[in-house]
């Protein structure tokens, strides 16, 4: 579609000329106009006669609205009439929508009243809101859902990023919880879903193109068979809501945070030789975690500490120094920083507390200022530190951790960091790396993508956080990012109380949550609903086979375990197979009379190993299915180690063969499935004890990925 781009300008320049925050209706009219959004037949009326005149042009009934730069929110101020039917009510009309405006506010400029077409909804035509919103974490967002008291009371709205796609735009109208509607219930027309998309479309591109409109509402949309319609368009402006974000370039990142990830000397601000200081637990774990690197303790009252020499100040070190670990108080930061500045430091790790976390916001600025004049990256501060166990480097004062893998995770809360590192460690879990963010005054996640995206030691990403510093910078890399690696998130408040209550207005309706779901979604991330579920996912992703295709099957020796696998299917959005016949009767050659072949398939519990064997065998072997889930119960038939070693065997026999397909397990008995279930872990299956849900999840997460990274068959 071709905009007029020109029109639009010319608006908002007598706009913000006249000093004004919000367009007129018939300036807003305009830019619907310019960028193809429709709108109904109107005009301007200056006196009653003139509104008559227009209203016998366009046809009764119309509506009237006051037109005042002065009154934002017409209703409130009597300034609407719906419904007029004729030109003596039209007349009559005018003058009580003036008379209202004036006792609502003296002071206000009429310019007239704008005399509309009346739309109304009934049962072919459906009311949406379709709107943008300025949203301090993600910028541009545009919003869909039913209008209405609908939008109030059902909440049921998604968004997007600005400028959407037209797939992006279409999957708003599809993705709403009550799409359905849109479809046509009992008899009524389908709505055009094109078209509503495109107005969706249409508006994401005039927010993109014109940042200075700070928030947009078409509310109510008309939607129906032959279009939609906006009956109102509501437009707010603010300069301040183009200004641009300061952001690093991918290169100055990849510069940066390769220096900080592989050092080739640590100095550590405040290293000390007492027991229990922080400076003296980041020395030791430096040094027996076995970095190879140069390590400079830095105190201006000790010659030597943990056994290296010591400097006064990182100016007396005569090497280069690429990062600089921070153990001293918040208030001597400052001044070191300037130091670790001129020295050339790339990267200072803050470890400190007492910044913006305890109300000392301009204790935290002055840092970054001083890091941002030598061109210094900051990590921090209140953190833990961090690790990277390629390059042996414990740069914490927490406990070593050195069991290798391609796992890298952050977290933005110490005690989150702690239990990350509990749990790699139970777990066995190889890591790449584990990263404290803190306040997040200067690096945050997006920097941490950027760097683990081109990191061969790691495979999957996994992050805690509570807030998004720049989440349009967030989501455009981890869009990038996750088409290679799983992503996986954890947003803590989720339930957030301080969330704006819902109305018919965007700018309320961009609940926080909300907001972070649906464009983490669009990102491609992978969201954990809690911490469980984001450790788990971070230990099973990496085991699992991208599956070639939809079809899940699941075969479970228990009828119970089978229904509740059977629900977890369906709440992780994993479709079960239709059992074709010809397959139905293959696994009847190996069950029992008594089992119950389909989806899913009943092996009973009281069949011996090689029941398992075949019907899993089978499953692996079948093109048509391209992920299994089994149901394991104890028995003295099959005990649980028995259970966890011939699934691995015949899932790495299929292996061999060059078949490989995503299998989790849930495993019920005794405490001798929890053993089983860790032996599978260990040979390449994912499988836990006790629970349905679990497995089935950790499939469910790994589908997510791949339908969102293209990876799937």
């Amino acid at each position: 579609m071709t905009y007029d781009r020109g029109a639009v300008q010319g608006v908002l320049d007598k706009a913000v000329g006249e000093g004004r925050t919000s367009l007129s209706a018939p300036e807003a009219k305009m830019v619907a106009d310019a960028y193809g959004i429709p709108t109904p037949g109107e005009g301007l009326a200056t006196s009653p006669d003139g509104a008559v005149s227009l209203a016998e042009e366009i046809g009764f009934p119309v509506v009237l609205k006051i037109v005042s730069p002065e009154i934002l929110h017409k209703t409130d101020a009597g300034g609407v009439l719906v419904g007029v039917e004729d030109a003596e009510a039209v007349a009559k009309g005018y003058d009580e929508i003036v008379r209202n405006a004036k006792a609502h506010n003296a002071d206000a400029t009429i310019t007239g009243v704008q005399v509309q077409q009346m739309l109304t909804p009934g049962r072919d035509v459906q009311e949406v809101i379709i709107g943008s919103v300025t949203d301090p974490t993600f910028g541009k967002v545009v919003a869909f859902g039913l209008g209405g008291v609908l939008v109030e009371v059902l909440k049921d709205v998604t968004f997007r990023l600005a400028p959407t796609t037209a797939e992006e735009a279409r999957s708003m109208v599809d993705g709403i919880q009550a799409a359905e509607i849109l479809d046509g219930v009992r008899g009524a027309e389908a709505v055009d879903k094109d078209a509503v998309a495109g107005v969706i479309k249409s508006l994401s591109d005039l927010v993109h193109d014109f940042p200075q409109l700070a928030e947009v509402d078409l509310n109510p949309v008309l939607a129906g068979k032959d279009g939609s319609t906006a009956v109102d368009v509501r437009i707010l402006v603010d300069e301040k809501a183009a200004e641009p974000v300061e952001r690093f370039t991918q290169e100055e990142i990849i510069a940066s945070m390769n220096r900080i990830m592989r050092p080739r000397s640590i100095a550590v601000i405040g290293a000390s030789n007492e027991e229990g200081k922080i400076g003296n637990s980041v020395m030791k774990n430096l040094i027996n975690g076995g970095y190879q690197g140069d390590i400079y303790p830095i105190n201006p009252k000790a010659d030597e500490v943990v056994g290296k020499k010591a400097y006064s100040s990182i100016k007396e070190v005569s090497a280069d120094v690429d990062v600089a670990v921070f153990a001293v108080p918040a208030k001597f930061v400052a001044g070191a920083l300037e130091e670790c500045g001129t020295k050339g430091v790339a990267g200072a790790i803050l470890i400190p507390s007492g910044f913006a976390e305890t109300g000392n916001q301009d204790l935290q600025d002055q840092a970054v200022a001083i890091a941002r004049k030598y061109g210094v990256r900051i990590l921090g501060p209140n953190i833990y530190g961090y690790y990277y166990t390629p390059e042996n480097l414990c740069a914490t004062f927490c406990t070593p951790y050195d069991v290798k893998g391609g796992v890298a995770l952050s977290s933005q809360s110490g005690g989150i960091g702690m239990a990350i590192l509990g749990f790699s460690r139970s777990t066995k879990m190889g890591v790449s790396a584990i990263v404290g963010v803190g306040n997040k005054s200067d690096i945050d996640e997006d920097d941490l993508l950027t760097f683990f995206e081109g990191d061969d030691n790691t495979n999957i990403i996994a992050m805690h956080l509570e807030d998004l510093k720049d989440g349009r910078a967030f989501a455009e890399t981890a869009q990038r990012v996750s088409k290679k690696k799983p992503v996986v998130v954890l947003k803590a408040g989720r339930t957030d109380m301080g969330a704006r209550a819902a109305s018919s207005h965007t700018g309320a309706l961009a609940g926080n949550d909300k907001v972070y779901d649906d464009i983490l979604r669009q990102s491609g991330v992978v969201r954990a609903p809690g911490l469980n579920e984001m450790l788990q996912y971070a230990r099973g992703l990496p085991l699992l086979p991208t599956p070639k295709g939809e079809n899940v099957i699941i075969i479970t020796g228990a009828g119970g375990s089978g229904v509740l696998l059977s629900d977890a299917c369906v709440d992780n959005d994993l479709t079960l197979m239709s059992m074709p016949p010809d397959l139905d009767e293959a696994f009847k050659k190996y069950i029992p009379p008594f089992g119950a072949s389909g989806n899913p398939v009943d092996i009973t519990g009281g069949e011996p190993p090689s029941t398992y064997r075949n019907t899993i065998a089978l499953g692996l072997e079948d093109d048509r299915i391209h992920a299994l889930v089994l149901g394991y119960w104890h028995t003295i038939v099959t005990p649980p180690m028995v259970f966890a070693k011939l699934v691995a065997e015949v899932v790495e026999e299929y292996r061999q063969k060059g078949i490989e397909k995503p299998v989790v397990a849930s495993l019920s008995g005794d405490v001798e499935v929890e053993e089983a279930s860790q032996y599978l872990f260990e040979h390449g299956v994912v499988g836990y004890p006790y629970t349905t849900e679990l497995p089935v999840q950790v499939l469910g997460a790994k589908y997510h990925w791949a339908r969102n990274a293209g990876s799937l068959g």
